[in-house]
């Protein structure tokens, strides 16, 4: 069973939200057939603690505006790795140190990757 519409949905919308907040290496794997509490993990980076933060509120406001919200939020205090999981999607933000050391991607490569649709900024 794949991802619902929904899941990938949310994922679009969360990762435009990170993207424009300046994350960095966006991924996200459908985990659907592995876990049953969630569809889709999205990966981003955030260059340091106060931008990870700033990632993590914008994803939560642009999921709200989608009827998507919180159900539990880890990692708060110290903004190197915070998880927020919205149920049909689990955001992943962190720090590029906890990036490099946890590899998520990794542990999740043999999952379908979801394709994230996000615009390209025009060059000059």
């Amino acid at each position: 069973m794949a991802a619902s519409e929904r899941a990938i949905h949310l994922t679009q919308v969360a990762a435009r939200a990170a993207a424009d907040k300046q994350a960095t290496d966006l991924v996200a794997f459908d985990v659907s057939e592995r876990l049953a509490l969630t569809d889709v993990f999205l990966i981003a980076t955030g260059g340091n603690e106060r931008l990870i933060g700033a990632v993590v509120d914008a994803v939560e406001e642009a999921l709200f505006h989608e009827g998507a919200k919180a159900l539990r939020r880890e990692g708060d205090r110290e903004a190197r790795w915070v998880l927020v999981d919205f149920g049909d999607i689990v955001v992943h933000v962190q720090h590029p140190e906890e990036r490099q050391l946890y590899s998520l991607e990794r542990l999740w490569r043999d999952t379908p990757a979801v394709a994230l649709e996000l615009e390209q900024s025009p060059t000059a």
